[in-house]
């Protein structure tokens, strides 16, 4: 018989997939950087990563145990 999953086991098993899903979009997103094949500005560059740095630090919060807000889904328009 299986043993079952602990809390612990199962925290680890979803916090390293997550994570590495999360590694994996940002350097996918790092492709956009080609500017051979993209047309940005530093503005949109600002604020993808504006977004990105406020939902860490609300990820961040949810660890600490401090009340975080709910955020919308980011759009460069």
């Amino acid at each position: 018989m299986k043993e079952k999953e602990t809390k612990r086991d199962k925290f680890v098993r979803l916090a390293e997939a997550r994570t590495n899903k999360i590694i994996d979009m940002l350097q996918l997103l790092g492709n956009c950087s080609n500017s051979n094949v993209y047309d940005y500005t530093q503005q949109d560059v600002d604020k993808i990563f504006n977004a990105i740095d406020a939902e860490v630090k609300e990820a961040k919060k949810k660890f600490s145990k401090i009340e975080s807000k709910k955020s919308t889904r980011f759009t460069l328009d």
